[in-house]
């Protein structure tokens, strides 16, 4: 992952995220938008990823189910 300052990294777990790498934001794996930290309340545990909203969230799994 780039090393982009403020980026935090996280490892998604259900219904939690533990922080591995303290920051203010981690980027949507679909659209690439960055994320704060307060505002995520979209992952995949299985997958690893942040989501920005349901949509991206669907097509975050749709891209690796679907």
């Amino acid at each position: 992952m780039a090393d982009i300052p403020g980026l935090a990294v996280l490892h998604y777990e259900t219904p939690h995220f533990d922080v591995v790498r303290p920051g203010q934001f981690v980027l949507c794996a679909v659209s690439g938008e960055r994320i704060p930290l307060d505002h995520l309340m979209y992952w995949s545990a299985e997958f690893q990823e942040a989501y920005r909203g349901a949509p991206e969230a669907t097509e975050g799994f749709l891209r690796r189910r679907g």
